[in-house]
């Protein structure tokens, strides 16, 4: 190879490697919709969202926090983001294939109706049948016909983005993944705290084979013997997760939780992930209570103590005498 060719290859690599590359986290603006008839599927933008006719009551919409290459976007969503550059805009076609699937006839089933509950039998319901969903089209007497495909199978979409900013502060990319596993971005901060943890006190391993097998018994005793421990004070980096009322109640966190602090500890290199939950007063105490015992406070509680009259020892000769006459 000639130097000019050599000096040629070396540029195209350094090509390959400029922008944006796996692993990034990058802030993303964009809007999916069907090739076909331009329906918006998903956007980030409260805008598209009114003009398209989607309820926007209770969903936020802003860019959102995404990993190249984790399987967070489309394959062919990734493949052009990979060596793009702030502030580059850009639209995808997705086929159906690579999207939701192609759609299959097969997966229009006929039920019966009886497995229908009856406040769900109407065209368009969303149902549950043996375990999978599926979207209610007629029902005719005792027959339902339920389509088991996904909305948007055999659908091509286009993907249209742009890229705001690449994400490198950790306390972002933590409430960036937060917000893209529970569509909500809670209150996080990074902190490294002292912690006091059990470790195994390392033995002496000096003691040459020979010695080893000399001493005999005294080795099995020592195999058998409890490790030696020593607390000591380490330094751990903590992601702390001040949980909202609407996180806790969120079906994905309830379920998957352990596994999304894992994710989050792995890709952010977090020792560990403490979640926070406050609970505001307003209840008065315990007065609530009352309602809850069926309107008994305290002092009813008391006082139907005080108008009970047991013996114990008038009660204990009634039982040895029910025991007598079995």
């Amino acid at each position: 190879m000639s130097d000019e060719q050599q000096a040629e290859a070396e540029q195209v690599d350094e090509e390959v490697e400029s922008g944006i590359q796996d692993g990034d986290f990058v802030r993303l603006a964009y809007t999916v919709r069907t090739v076909e008839d331009g329906d918006v599927v998903d956007t980030t933008s409260k805008e598209v969202a009114e003009e398209a006719e989607i309820d926007v009551e209770g969903y936020e919409f802003e860019p959102r926090v995404v990993i190249i290459g984790a399987g967070h976007v489309f394959p062919e969503v990734d493949d052009a983001l990979k060596g793009a550059e702030v502030g580059d805009e850009g639209t995808v076609e997705i086929p159906a294939a690579d999207a939701f699937g192609e759609y299959d006839d097969d997966e229009v089933r006929t039920v019966s109706a009886n497995k229908i509950p009856e406040d769900d039998r109407y065209p368009g319901a969303q149902v549950t049948i043996d375990g999978d969903q599926g979207r209610l089209e007629t029902i005719i007497g005792g027959r339902a016909r339920v389509n088991f495909n996904h909305p948007l199978a055999g659908k091509d979409l286009e993907y249209e983005y742009e890229v705001l900013e690449l994400v490198d502060d950790r306390e972002e990319q933590a409430a960036g993944l937060l917000g893209m596993y529970l569509q909500q971005a809670p209150e996080v901060w990074v902190q490294t705290d002292e912690v006091e943890e059990e470790q195994v006190v390392e033995s002496d391993d000096s003691e040459t084979p020979e010695e080893s097998q000399a001493d005999g018994e005294a080795v099995d005793e020592d195999e058998d013997a409890e490790p030696e421990t020593e607390t000591v004070t380490v330094e751990k980096d903590t992601l702390y997760i001040e949980a909202t009322q609407q996180m806790t109640m969120n079906q994905q966190w309830m379920f998957s939780k352990q596994q999304i602090a894992q994710d989050i500890m792995q890709r952010l290199d977090i020792d560990r992930v403490i979640v926070q939950e406050t609970i505001e007063g307003g209840m008065g105490g315990m007065g609530g209570l009352g309602g809850m015992m069926g309107g008994a406070g305290g002092a009813d509680i008391e006082e139907a103590i005080e108008d009970v009259d047991i013996d114990a020892e008038e009660l204990a000769a009634e039982l040895d005498a029910d025991e007598s006459e079995e």
